[in-house]
């Protein structure tokens, strides 16, 4: 499917002056409010526009990308960060780097459309709003991650038309499918919101999910450059270290990477929110954040504390060798709401990603679990 945007430039014959055939406007500019006076359109913080069939972001704002992303029903992202003049992220080498009060985080989620506006959940994008067509595209919503001085607070927003508006309760749309199916989609509560972007259980204090080294550590989707090095350039990023010594995770559907490094990349960036030594998975004792764990702190041959019906009767995390065999697979392929992992952001099973994990899974060498 072809997104990219014609412009046509009209020269007049012999004149040396060239203009394009629309006017295009300037791109919008962040607004910031504070939690007493959250806006209801996000128009108003100006974080992005489709005005006059572009679509456009805010100045001052950047397109960033990650190495392996969150699985959401196939929607396609466009992720941009904003830091306040003169602000400046701390570099990390495991957490989420500090950002400044008054930086604004926007995901907003898309779908590209077929000629009959069913969405289309095999398409594909190159990551540069320039090249979306807004009148072939059915926007959803934009999720913002907003830091206030005392932390960061999360603000979904549902597109409706020309703009998207302020839903702290969330919503559920059914949406037509290009192959005849149609897709529940479900957004978030602003309070579902902070159950997965409050890693740390036990404070509560939510944090970006993918604004960390191992995420970022990848070529900018438009300009080429490596985006921790364009941060640093654009002086919006402290302590950068030298780029060699970073880790960085896997694209999870390179072929060309070591099978492991994909499929702990992908694990991590989809469970290890909650799976980690403090988030809210933490006495499963299944830990799947990107850290040195030992196998069976990643599932191998151990049982479950409290699956309940999310075991399938199956009786341990991974069996090496044995996919069928795992209770990862089996969550990771249900969507029912009661045994389904993750538990939140969707409600199709993501068939490469099951594909790549039961890979993994049967690729471990064969053990029996005692």
């Amino acid at each position: 499917m072809n997104l990219r945007i014609c412009f046509i430039c009209l020269c007049l014959l012999g004149s040396a002056s060239c203009q394009l055939a629309t006017e295009v406007p300037s791109a919008p500019q962040i607004q910031f409010f504070d939690a007493e006076n959250y806006p209801q359109q996000l128009s108003s913080w100006g974080v992005l526009s489709t005005a006059n069939g572009r679509v456009q972001i805010a100045q001052d704002s950047h397109v960033y990308d990650l190495n392996t992303a969150l699985f959401t029903d196939y929607a396609l992202k466009l992720r941009t960060l904003y830091i306040p003049p003169e602000g400046q992220a701390n570099y990390h080498p495991q957490e989420a780097f500090d950002l400044p009060v008054g930086s604004v985080i926007a995901k907003t989620f898309f779908y590209a459309t077929d000629e009959q506006s069913a969405v289309v959940l095999d398409a594909k994008w190159d990551g540069d709003p320039a090249s979306l067509d807004p009148t072939r595209l059915r926007l959803i919503e934009t999720r913002l991650l907003v830091k206030q001085a005392d932390g960061w607070d999360a603000l979904p927003y549902i597109w409706r038309g020309d703009d998207a508006y302020l839903a702290i309760t969330g919503d559920l749309f059914t949406l037509p499918v290009a192959d005849g199916s149609t897709l529940n989609y479900l957004i978030p509560s602003r309070n579902q919101c902070a159950g997965c972007h409050a890693e740390n259980h036990t404070t509560g204090t939510l944090a970006p999910i993918g604004i960390k080294a191992r995420h970022l550590h990848r070529g900018d989707p438009i300009g080429g450059i490596n985006q921790l090095s364009a941060w640093e350039k654009r002086g919006q990023l402290t302590a950068l270290p030298a780029l060699h010594s970073i880790e960085a995770n896997a694209p999870w559907g390179d072929p060309q990477v070591d099978l492991t490094h994909r499929a702990r990349s992908y694990l991590d960036i989809n469970c290890g929110h909650c799976h980690n030594a403090v988030g809210a998975a933490d006495t499963s004792g299944l830990l799947l954040d990107y850290q040195p764990h030992t196998p069976p702190t990643l599932g191998v041959c151990k049982p479950p504390i409290a699956a309940g019906r999310g075991s399938g009767g199956h009786l341990y995390s991974i069996v090496p060798g044995q996919a069928e065999q795992s209770i990862m697979a089996f969550r990771l392929k249900s969507t029912n709401p009661a045994t389904m992992m993750p538990e939140l952001g969707r409600s199709l099973p993501h068939q490469e990603g099951i594909q790549l994990i039961s890979q993994w899974i049967n690729a471990l060498p064969v053990e029996p679990c005692l």
